[in-house]
C-alpha cells in the first residue's frame, strides 16, 4: 500500500508540471489567467464527479456537513491560488523555479504544521535533522534561481 501512494504521490507531482503548461497555454491564447484557471477547476469538477459517481461515493449527510468547523471550507482557496498563481510563475520563472517554490513553501508550512499537530496532522516535533532539511532545500531554490 505503501508504494503504491508513493507512486501516486510523484505521478500527481509529474501531473503539477503538466498542468501548470496546459493552463499557461489557455493563458495565452485567451489573455487571462484567472479564466485559464476557471477551466481547470471546472474540468476538475467534472472529473472528480465522475469519479465518485464510479466509486459509488455515499454522500454525507447534511447534519455531517453542518458540524464541520467553517474554516474547512476554505481549502479550495489555496486551490485557486495555487493555479492562478501557478498559471502565471510558471511561463515566467520556468517549471523548475515554480515547483522549487512551491516546495519549499510547502515543506516550510508542513514543518510548523506537523509540529503543533495543526489542522487534523498527527504531531511531529520539529527536529534539528528537519530543519536542516529544508534549508537544503532553501539552498536548492537557490541554485536553481542562479541558473
Amino acid at each position: 500500500m505503501r508504494s503504491t501512494l508513493i507512486l501516486l504521490g510523484l505521478v500527481a507531482g509529474l501531473g503539477l508540471t503538466v498542468q501548470v503548461g496546459m493552463n499557461a497555454a489557455i493563458r495565452d491564447a485567451t489573455g487571462s489567467a484567472g479564466f485559464a484557471s476557471l477551466v481547470n477547476f471546472c474540468v476538475g469538477i467534472v472529473a472528480l464527479l465522475g469519479f465518485v459517481l464510479l466509486m459509488r461515493t455515499p454522500l454525507p449527510n447534511a447534519q455531517v456537513l453542518g458540524a464541520l468547523p467553517a474554516w474547512v471550507w476554505l481549502g479550495g482557496l489555496f486551490g485557486a491560488l495555487y493555479v492562478a498563481s501557478a498559471t502565471v510563475i510558471g511561463p515566467a520563472l520556468g517549471g523548475t523555479m515554480l515547483l522549487a517554490l512551491t516546495v519549499l513553501g510547502q515543506l516550510s508550512a508542513a514543518l510548523i504544521v506537523d509540529h503543533f499537530g495543526w489542522l487534523g496532522f498527527p504531531q511531529h516535533p520539529l527536529t534539528f535533522s528537519r530543519i536542516i532539511g529544508v534549508l537544503l532545500l532553501l539552498a536548492g531554490t537557490w541554485l536553481i534561481a542562479k541558473v
